[in-house]
This record gives structure tokens, C-alpha cells and sequence, in this order.
């Protein structure tokens, strides 16, 4: 296999800042290096994981868990919260959503809580700070539905302060406007245990007594109007109508039909356990199946308890003077996304690599399980790849699109019946309009948005730009480049994107943060649809991308862009994964010659770290838009380097066009 042979024509860099060409030995070194130490970063086995990084929530969740069962590890509580002091914000003393984010409510009430509980006291000067923070924004009351929750099961505010989801939606028929199949995976997973919690309502051990009334304006049980989803549509209406009725009558629910809703929750969790995996593979639904197990009586020597908490604490990261949590693992994402940038590099050692991670993956292939997707596509056969080790109920349509696309470069011959049900489960899972969502189908009820419950606002798994992108970019050329891109999914899929342009010219990024990531994504896609350069939507696509570009060459987005009135694709610094993603889209639209590229290119080579890859304090992903972000610790050794490699490709090779899906 010789990487870059399938490059035609011939582009060679205008000067940017350091005189980068394609042709620049320093180029070739930088890429050589770089690809050395991602390398060094593989497992034995050939797949990568690297950390993933959430916010001050999911490591203060973990504190309070132990609490909980009064399973405290002290040691491992000191740790954690070196961890949250850290990240503690020094401008406005609360805990953000990301890093240099602004203050979150819900973050820092259970960051607080959690350093109280792990010993800090109140009058420590970071305690006053968070404190005074929290109320000034209104104090505890004010936060979210899901830290209510958590404030009611340790009895800090009374159950009244959270609105009610009976377990008794177990025994929704499939046509009632609320059912379980009409939400997203995350929020299956997550609801389901959290019903019986919800129902049973039990009381946290914690064997210390720490309460916090000190973050509360008024105290909570003299607290007459709670927070709620402020829908204004008729459905919104409906809802909190419906909410302050089943505040009185839900007590008074049939015992008998109660206890079947309480059977059948506890039957979809034993199934869906994904042993040391956990449910869903993610912290939240982990952690509700352990508490729910516990309230149902279930001695902690039972098999799915053992293999529940376990799963969680293969959550952690520990380092020697600190510790957090994680809110899931990504090793098929990143084992799929490294080798796409080793594909790129190229070299003896890198096709190796590849090699042995095509294989890794090959077998990760799910095959024998008909998840919860069936419920909307009951005849189409498995074949997609989960995001996490194991998480065969919830295949992720996303890591499936960049898997198939890894398996065809490397060696479409040998994976070819992976590729082939790969193929037909991707074509399958797409949604009506020509999207495609990350883990459903049609999964668009937007009228459940306007449930008290989801004040959250990502109770659903729509279709979006991102994902769909991918899935273009990948069924357009397995195969062979424009083998497939004349097909009713492929065209389907492009018109949905081009629908989906915004009207200056970028795309959403519902998975990374944010236009630059669904802009590269869909240049991307519409370059392997065989779209010409020069169509429409590409030009106004390349404008706004080079109108982002930072004076220093790079480009940067926070998660302020997910909000309305935030400007799109600016950030207060160039991060190597986004500009990477800004310069893999502007190549594949045709512009690897323009001198901005030349520029990009040179920001990546003067910010290179000692290792041969790039620092990345910044979160550039996103699990739900202003409510929770992420920071993969692997965007920084495999997007630039990708970007670096496809840049000297081009450049060295007869023609301009990217012939790749991705």
C-alpha cells in the first residue's frame, strides 16, 4: 500500500508564514515524528483509547455516589478533588461547562457539594468564592432537573422540587404521545433506572451528614415555584399541566399495575447491562442502574451489581496526585480516527499500525444483536460499531461511517464482508429527509422537548449535519471514489446537507464544537459526492471558513458558538484540532494552494510540543450542546497530523481533488 498514490494533478503551497510547501523537508520530518509518538500511543493489541475529558460534574457525581452507598474511598476522594479545585474558575469562582467557559449552575452546586463531602470546608477561600458564585446566580434551586434530582435523593430539597417521571412509563403503549422508543438512546438508558429512583424515592446513605443549606437563597422546603422547562407552545402547556396533576395524584397510583412498571424496568436494565461496560456504556446510566439495583433490594454480592460498579470505576483516571472520572471511554472513535491520520502519514511503521488496527476493529463489528434501534427498523440486519469497548444494543452510525471508511483504505478485499453489512446497516439507518441521526432513526419527537423533564434540551437524537456528513462521505466512496455517489442514499444525503447549510455559508456541529467541525464535515461529504469546487455552497462554505482564520494562522471556536447570540467559528485561541478541521475542509473544497492554508499549516508546525504532537487545553466536542462538553485527548495528536500529511499528499501528487471520503 502506497498512502497518496490515488492523489492526481499537482498543488504546490503559496508562502505562508514559515515558507511551508508540500515539498519542505521540515514537512516531512514533523509528519514522520508525529506520527512516531501517536504510534507509541497504541495498545498491543492495535487499538488507541485516549482520555476523555468532561466537565466538574461527572468526577463530583462520582464523589457523591460513594456517599450514596457509603462506599467512600478517602484517598481517592482527596484526589478528586485536587482535581475539581483545578479546574475551579478563577474569574467568576464557580465551576464552567468547559474550559474558560462561564459560570454553570449545576456544575458548581455539585462540585461544592462534592469538596464539602470530600472534607473541604466551607470557609476555605475557594469554598467562599464557589458559594457566593452559586448565589448570586439564585443558589442551588436554580439548577438543572438532573441536579434536583440528585439534591432530593440526599434529601436537600423535597421531591416537589423536581418534576415527576413515574416508573409507570414502562407501561406506555407505543402510540402515547411520550414513549420510550421516541427518545434517544442516552436518554432511555438514563431514565429508565432513574424511574425507579424517581418512583421509590430512597434516601442516600451518606454516613457523613453534609448538607448544604448554605447554597440555598430561600430554603428548600419553604421554596414555592421550582424551576421548569419554560416551553411556551401547546405542548409545553400540556406538559407542566400535566406535571402539577401528577404531583398530587402520583402517590396514589395502582399498587398492582406499579409493580409490573417496577419489573419491567428492572428486566430492561438486567438486559441491557453491557457488563463491565455498563449500561450504555455511559457514567450517568451506570451509576442510576447501581442505585437502582440498591432501592430494589438487590444484596451488593449479586453478580450485576459487581459487574455495574466495576464499570464505573474503570471510569476513572488516577494519576499520582490527582484524580477524575470519565464519562464513557472512546477506543473504537479513536482507533478509527488515529488511522485514518496514519493512512494519511504513511510509512512502513504506520501501515503496520493501521494494519493492526483495521483488525481491532474488524472484530468490533456488531452482528449478532438487534438493538434498540430495531424498534424502527425491524427487519435490517446488524452491523455497526459502537463508540465504547462493547455497547452492542447502541451501535453509533457516526463511528460506523469512519470505521467502513479505514477498513476499505486498508484493505477492502479482506474486510469485505464487514464492509458489506457495515454498508447496508449505514444505508438502512438513514432517517426520512435524508439524515442521518447517531444511534436512531426518525428519532425526531420534538414535541417531548417540552416535557419539564428535559429542561436539558437533548432528550432526542435527530438527524444532524455532522453525522450525515460522514455518512456521505463514506457511502459515496468505499469502493472506489465516485463508486457510489450517484445512489438514493448519497443524493438523498446531499440535498439534506445542502438544506442544512446555514445562511453564512457553515455548517452545524451538533458532535464537535461547532461550524468549523460541521463545515470541515461537510465539504467533506459533498467533495466525495462528487460536487464540483466551484458549486454554490462550496464557495460560501470556503468564504466563511477563510473569514475565521485567526491572525495567527490558526483557527478556534468555544462552546459559547452554541448559544444564538455567540458569533460562530471564533474562540479566544487557535487549537490544533480545529484548525486541522478548518484545513481538511478547505482542502477538500479544492483550496490546498490558497495562501491561508499555507498559513494554517505553519501554525501547526511552529506549535508542535516536544513529544512531536500538540498541547490542547481546549474542549473541542460537544455531548449536548450548552449543557455538557468535552475534551478527547486524542484530537490533538490525530487531526493535526492528518491534516499535516494530506497537505504534503496533495502537494506531491497529480491532481488537487481529495479522492478519500474523509
Amino acid at each position: 500500500m502506497t498512502v497518496g498514490s490515488s492523489y492526481r494533478g499537482k498543488r504546490v503551497a503559496r508562502v505562508g508564514m514559515m515558507r511551508v510547501t508540500a515539498k519542505d523537508a521540515g514537512l516531512d520530518t514533523a509528519i514522520a515524528d508525529s506520527a512516531r509518538a501517536l504510534l507509541d500511543r497504541q495498545n498491543q493489541d492495535g487499538h488507541w483509547v485516549f482520555e476523555l475529558e468532561a466537565d466538574a460534574t461527572i468526577p463530583a457525581e462520582y464523589i457523591l455516589y460513594t456517599h450514596y452507598l457509603d462506599e467512600r474511598d478517602p484517598a481517592l476522594e482527596a484526589k478528586i478533588a485536587v482535581y475539581l479545585r483545578r479546574i475551579q474558575d478563577s474569574t467568576h469562582g464557580g465551576w464552567p461547562l468547559f474550559h474558560g467557559g462561564d459560570f454553570n449552575i449545576s456544575a458548581s452546586v455539585k462540585a461544592y457539594y462534592a469538596l464539602k463531602a470530600a472534607g473541604d470546608s466551607i470557609d476555605a477561600p475557594h469554598m467562599v468564592r464557589a458559594r457566593a458564585a452559586i448565589l448570586a446566580h439564585g443558589g442551588a434551586a436554580k439548577a438543572n432537573v438532573f441536579t434536583r434530582i440528585l439534591l432530593a435523593l440526599f434529601g436537600q430539597i423535597p421531591w416537589r422540587g423536581v418534576p415527576v417521571m413515574p416508573v409507570e412509563i414502562m407501561l406506555l403503549p407505543g402510540w402515547f404521545p411520550f414513549h420510550l422508543d421516541k427518545v434517544s438512546y442516552w436518554s432511555r438508558t438514563v431514565i429508565v433506572p432513574l424511574t425507579v429512583l424517581m418512583t421509590l424515592k430512597p434516601r442516600a446513605r451518606n454516613p457523613l451528614n453534609i448538607a448544604i443549606p448554605e447554597l440555598f437563597v430561600t430554603p428548600p422546603d419553604r421554596e414555592k415555584i421550582w424551576p421548569m422547562a419554560q416551553d411556551h407552545s401547546l405542548w409545553g402547556r400540556a406538559f407542566r399541566m400535566l406535571d402539577s396533576v401528577l404531583q398530587v395524584a402520583e402517590p396514589h397510583f395502582p399498587k398492582g399495575a406499579r409493580r409490573r412498571a417496577l419489573d419491567l424496568a428492572r428486566a430492561w436494565v438486567d438486559e441491557r447491562l453491557n457488563g463491565l461496560d455498563g449500561l450504555g456504556a455511559i457514567f450517568p446510566a451506570m451509576v442510576n442502574s447501581v442505585l437502582m439495583y440498591d432501592v430494589l433490594g438487590v444484596p451488593a454480592d449479586d453478580p450485576r451489581v459487581v459487574v455495574a460498579k466495576e464499570s464505573i470505576r474503570r471510569l476513572l483516571v488516577i494519576g499520582e496526585d490527582s484524580a477524575y472520572c470519565q464519562p464513557c471511554v472512546s477506543p473504537v472513535w479513536d482507533t478509527a480516527l488515529a488511522a485514518h491520520a496514519l493512512l494519511e502519514a504513511g510509512g512502513e511503521a504506520a501501515e503496520a499500525g493501521v494494519a493492526k488496527a483495521a483488525q481491532w476493529l474488524a472484530e468490533r463489528q456488531i452482528t449478532d444483536v438487534a438493538g434498540d434501534w430495531a424498534a424502527r427498523k425491524p427487519g435490517l440486519a446488524p452491523g455497526g460499531w459502537a463508540f465504547q469497548y462493547n455497547n452492542a444494543h447502541y451501535p453509533d452510525v457516526d463511528d460506523t461511517a469512519v470505521v467502513l471508511g479505514v477498513l476499505d483504505r486498508v484493505d477492502p478485499a479482506r474486510y469485505a464482508p464487514e464492509i458489506a453489512r457495515g454498508l447496508v446497516w449505514l444505508d438502512g439507518m438513514q432517517s426520512k429527509g435524508g439524515g442521518w441521526g447517531a444511534f436512531d432513526v426518525d428519532n425526531t419527537h420534538f414535541h417531548l422537548n417540552a416535557i419539564p423533564f428535559a429542561d436539558h434540551g437533548a432528550l432526542l437524537d435527530p438527524p444532524t449535519a455532522d453525522v450525515s456528513a460522514r455518512c456521505v462521505s463514506v457511502l459515496s466512496t468505499v469502493g472506489g471514489a465516485d463508486a457510489n455517489a450517484d445512489t438514493a442514499p448519497v443524493r438523498d444525503g446531499v440535498a439534506y446537507l445542502l438544506a442544512e447549510q446555514e445562511a453564512d455559508g457553515s455548517w452545524f456541529g451538533r458532535w464537535g464544537t461547532n461550524y468549523i467541525y460541521g463545515t470541515w464535515s461537510a465539504l467533506a461529504a459533498l467533495n466525495a459526492a462528487g460536487l464540483d469546487h466551484g458549486h454554490p455552497a462550496l464557495r460560501k462554505a470556503v468564504e466563511w471558513l477563510l473569514s475565521r482564520q485567526r491572525e495567527d494562522g490558526g483557527w478556534g471556536e468555544d462552546g459559547r458558538s452554541y448559544w444564538a447570540d455567540q458569533p460562530r467559528g471564533t474562540g479566544p485561541v487557535s487549537t490544533p484540532s480545529q484548525t486541522a478541521w478548518a484545513l481538511l475542509g478547505l482542502m477538500a473544497a479544492g483550496e490546498a494552494d490558497h495562501p491561508a492554508v499555507a498559513r494554517g499549516i505553519s501554525w501547526l508546525m511552529e506549535n508542535r510540543n516536544s513529544e512531536g504532537l500538540w498541547d490542547e487545553e481546549a474542549y473541542t466536542a460537544v455531548g449536548f450542546p450548552r449543557v455538557f462538553y468535552l475534551r478527547y485527548h486524542g484530537y490533538r495528536a490525530f487531526f493535526p497530523l492528518w491534516a499535516l500529511a494530506r497537505y504534503r499528499n496533495l502537494g506531491r501528487s497529480n491532481g488537487g481533488r481529495v479522492v478519500y471520503g474523509l
